[in-house]
């Protein structure tokens, strides 16, 4: 589809990647096939297939790139990861998705990379650490305190210092921020999230922009697709793509009522402190009590479903310091919640309930 005028968000999410010339189906089909016969552009699944190229589109029309699925958000991370010299220098958050953090805190302990943590709020800190590094890694908002980085100055530190930048866009999404046009070199996204919607797939998807570093950077990532096959299922790229179609609903859906439950939670007696970052469906809590009455609350809830992950339609609660992984610069009474599409008083009278149980106790 071509249009003289830029298309918004909401409309790409619905359009791009749709097939539209007569007769084509108003769906794309899924493409159960591990091979191809000679002579057309695609030959073998784990290099490419036609199963891809919708999703792909789409992404890329969203986030204002090129995008390469991948067969999960740690393949992609994996990717970016393996595209830094040996010896090389990565600069990273020293709270950061904790699958991340420990990809590159293995990487560091077996002599592969340099790593530098810091505190990404720190904008001075950042440009001292970017000195002589090759890569640098950022969320925001960070997974799971919320912080909030200043991602075009930081950006731009990182293009003057010659450093590969990668943002992890999971939070946020397209809808909300598209970093390709702050500077960024590559934009992350587990696709398993807000993309795909649902909690029934796993996925990762990597963009980067249409210059030449941009170029360079998608070939590596398809190369490492390749040879080490990172190749997404047909089905779940699929099933991402149905759930995409709805992803500016469901982010609207979700953020207007994150922020009524961020107020709500603030004058609750059980909550210490509310780590909100003003737009978005996440938010965190941290609970008067630590780590044994923030498992109350999450054990307490009936429709806050209490499970990992995040981004579904479904709202989670869950709290991050029962896994050892877990940085220990968070608090062990911090609940992460992900806001689903339900109703808001249901959600309220729930999320509630299970904090008063734990106030009175």
């Amino acid at each position: 589809m071509t249009t003289p005028d830029p298309l918004a968000p909401a409309t790409h999410c619905v359009h791009a990647g749709r097939p539209h010339a007569p007769g084509e189906p108003v769906n794309p089909p899924v493409v159960l096939t591990s091979t191809f016969a000679h002579g057309g552009e695609h030959t073998y699944a784990r290099e490419s297939s036609p199963a891809f190229a919708p999703f792909e589109e789409a992404v890329g029309a969203l986030e204002e790139g090129r995008a390469l699925v991948l067969s999960s958000g740690m393949a992609a991370a994996s990717a970016v990861l393996a595209t830094v010299p040996a010896g090389g220098v990565v600069v990273a958050p020293r709270s950061a998705y904790m699958g991340v953090l420990g990809l590159l805190r293995e990487a560091s302990a077996d002599g592969r990379i340099a790593l530098r943590e810091v505190d990404l709020t720190d904008v001075a800190a950042v440009e001292e650490a970017l000195v002589g590094a090759d890569l640098v890694w950022l969320e925001s908002p960070g997974n799971p305190l919320m912080e909030v980085a200043d991602l075009p100055r930081l950006l731009a530190a990182a293009r003057a210092a010659g450093a590969t930048s990668v943002v992890d866009n999971t939070f946020p999404t397209p809808i909300l921020a598209r970093p390709l046009t702050m500077g960024a070199d590559v934009v992350l996204h587990s696709a398993t999230k807000y993309l795909a919607g649902h909690s029934d797939v796993v996925l990762g998807i990597l963009v980067t922009g249409d210059d030449e570093r941009g170029r360079g950077l998608y070939d590596a990532f398809h190369h490492h697709r390749h040879l080490h096959g990172a190749v997404p299922g047909p089905m779940e790229v699929w099933l991402a793509l149905r759930g995409l179609r709805t992803l500016a609903l469901r982010v609207e859906r979700a953020s207007t009522t994150a922020a009524v439950l961020a107020s709500r939670l603030g004058e609750h007696p059980a909550i210490e402190r509310v780590r909100y970052p003003g737009s978005g469906a996440m938010l965190a809590v941290d609970v008067r009590g630590g780590a044994e009455f923030a498992e109350r609350v999450c054990t307490a809830t009936r429709l806050w479903v209490h499970s990992t992950s995040l981004g579904g339609v479904e709202s989670q609660i869950e709290r991050r310091r029962r896994y050892p992984s877990e940085p220990d610069i968070v608090p062990e009474g911090l609940l992460r919640l992900s806001v689903g599409i339900e109703d808001v008083e249901d959600l309220w009278r729930d999320l509630s309930a299970a904090l008063d149980g734990v106030a009175t106790a």
